[in-house]
């Protein structure tokens, strides 16, 4: 895979599809990569087939990118930073942004610092949550940190880090990052996004919140709930991706 400098540190990304069609980039969720989040459950073909340029980021920390320790260096604005640069990397003046949980976060950050790079936003797994937080986050890094598997007895806590060790993950990294990452938008904020944006999110996760809260906050946001899937579940869904093909053809 490929890579470039951006803030002293390497990152990689893929760049796939069809390279004159529109291009979308790809912004995982915590304690995942550009491999687990969008190849793994099929983006990568979903979006080649229909034509669409297809980029994605494995985020600082994470995936085959450098992974400091420090966790200053994890907040949303300077991952968001990443992504711009690498749409400058590949003289890409926009794109349409997708991000999923942590990505989704990432991506209305970039939407602020950066809009005319924003084509249209999709916020997936990440309701009224990215301005009220999410709940249950607070043992994770400490999971992550505890000095063996044994010790954790938090549920999702003990599920990053197994899914941390089935993926071979630096484990201090990602407990820099939730300790930094999950820093949350003002209803101000989230009402400056100008973009078209499509929230979707499980009826079953419990980590979102309202997807249709946030929408009402945005001048131009409308939702899609994806049946029966959970946090984790949704990623991949059918009706989600074709929720996704629909709005990126109308944005055409």
């Amino acid at each position: 895979m490929p890579s470039f400098q951006h803030d002293t540190l390497n990152l990689a990304y893929f760049d796939e599809g069809d390279p004159s069609g529109e291009p979308v980039l790809l912004i995982h969720g915590f304690a995942s990569s550009k491999t687990v989040n969008w190849i793994g459950p099929g983006w990568l073909k979903t979006l080649g087939d229909a034509g669409y340029r297809v980029i994605a980021i494995d985020n600082r920390g994470h995936g085959d990118s450098d992974k400091p320790h420090d966790s200053e260096a994890y907040t949303p604005d300077k991952m968001a930073g990443d992504a711009v640069a690498l749409l400058e990397h590949l003289g890409i003046p926009d794109a349409h942004v997708m991000g999923y949980s942590m990505g989704a976060r990432i991506s209305a950050f970039m939407a602020l610092a950066a809009p005319q790079t924003v084509r249209s936003l999709v916020f997936g797994g990440l309701g009224i949550g990215m301005v009220e937080g999410v709940g249950g986050w607070e043992g994770i890094a400490e999971g992550l940190l505890a000095d063996s598997l044994d010790l954790v007895t938090d549920q999702r806590a003990r599920a990053f880090r197994m899914f941390a060790e089935q993926t071979g993950s630096d484990r201090v990294a990602l407990a820099a990052c939730i300790r930094s990452s999950r820093v949350k938008l003002t209803p101000d904020q989230v009402a400056q996004i100008e973009a078209p944006t499509l929230i979707a999110v499980g009826t079953k996760d419990d980590i979102a919140g309202s997807p249709q809260q946030l929408a009402a906050l945005m001048p131009h946001a409308r939702v899609v709930d994806i049946p029966g899937r959970d946090h984790m579940l949704a990623v991949g869904d059918r009706v989600f991706k074709q929720a996704v093909l629909e709005f990126l053809s109308s944005r055409a």
